[in-house]
C-alpha cells in the first residue's frame, strides 16, 4: 500500500522523482509504469494493474447517464501512461501539470492502492479543509471501531 507524504520538486522539463518508498512498492509488486490522471484538484497515479481495475469499474457504469459520461470523459480521457526512468523520475505531461497547478514544490500523498500528486499550496488548503471537516467524521470512524 502507498502510505505517507513526501515533498519533492519538479524540474524545468516536468520531471519529478517518485518517493523511494513508492518506487520500492512499484518494483516489488508492480512494474515501472503508472497511469496518471486528473481528479479532485490534483493528480492520481495508479500502478497499471490497479488502473485496469478502476477502468473496468468505470466502464461498467451506464453510458446513458449524463454524469457518468462527463466523469468518463474527464477521468479516463485525462489518463496518461507514464514510465519511471532509471533515476526514479516520471515526466508529468504539461496538460496534467496545468490542471493540478504543479510548478515546483509538490506533495506525494499515499492513498492505499494509488497515490496523489498535489501542488504544495493546494495540499495545504486541502489538509486545512480536511481538519475542519474531521469533527463530522468522528462518529463514522467510531462506528468502524477506529
Amino acid at each position: 500500500m502507498f502510505r505517507g507524504r513526501f515533498e519533492h520538486t519538479i524540474d524545468f522539463k516536468g520531471r519529478v522523482s517518485i518517493p523511494a518508498k513508492f518506487r520500492e512498492l512499484l518494483s516489488e509488486k508492480y512494474d515501472d509504469h503508472i497511469i496518471m490522471t486528473n481528479f479532485d484538484r490534483c493528480l492520481v497515479a495508479f500502478p497499471y494493474e490497479e488502473w485496469r481495475n478502476v477502468e473496468d469499474k468505470i466502464s461498467s457504469l451506464s453510458m446513458v447517464k449524463k454524469e457518468v459520461k462527463a466523469f468518463q470523459r474527464f477521468f479516463i480521457s485525462g489518463a496518461t501512461e507514464c514510465s519511471i526512468d532509471k533515476l526514479g523520475r516520471v515526466l508529468i505531461p504539461p496538460t496534467l501539470r496545468d490542471y493540478a497547478l504543479l510548478e515546483k514544490n509538490v506533495i506525494f500523498a499515499g492513498m492505499g492502492k494509488m497515490f496523489e500528486i498535489w501542488s504544495r499550496e493546494r495540499w495545504t488548503e486541502e489538509i486545512k479543509r480536511a481538519e475542519e471537516n474531521f469533527e463530522g467524521m468522528r462518529e463514522a470512524l467510531a462506528s468502524l471501531g477506529i
